[in-house]
């Protein structure tokens, strides 16, 4: 992979407490890896309709390069809702890593720059 790799997944949205599942299997591509992240996702109960997209990097290993950063932030409230709102997908990324990723996946991750989004459950 050359240049920023992007991940781009839709909010597919797990009922409201689940743990994280897919963390300790090995992941061999990149929907493994969002769909293992996703599994930590557990927005705020009054979130209304909102989304954030996130970026981030991993290293070989499968811990994070530095602190994921919201790239977009469509969040419905005032300013306390919408950082409690980033800081849940911040903390489902950080609670998902570090990923185990296949040899051949950890190859071609390293440095790439992900984005991936975070939506809110419909009201």
């Amino acid at each position: 992979m050359k240049g920023i790799a992007k991940l781009v997944i839709a909010g597919v949205l797990l009922a409201a407490g689940v743990v994280c599942t897919s963390v300790a299997a090995t992941l061999n591509t990149m929907d493994d890896v969002g769909a293992a992240i996703q599994s930590c996702w557990t927005p705020p109960g009054d979130a209304g309709n909102s989304t954030v997209t996130l970026s981030f990097s991993f290293k070989r290993d499968g811990t994070l390069i530095g602190q994921p950063r919201p790239t977009a932030v469509k969040v419905a409230g005032d300013d306390k809702a919408r950082q409690s709102f980033i800081d849940a997908a911040i903390t489902a990324v950080k609670n998902c890593t570090p990923l185990s990723l296949s040899p051949e996946l950890s190859q071609g991750i390293a440095g790439n720059v992900f984005t991936q989004q975070f939506v809110s459950p419909k009201q």
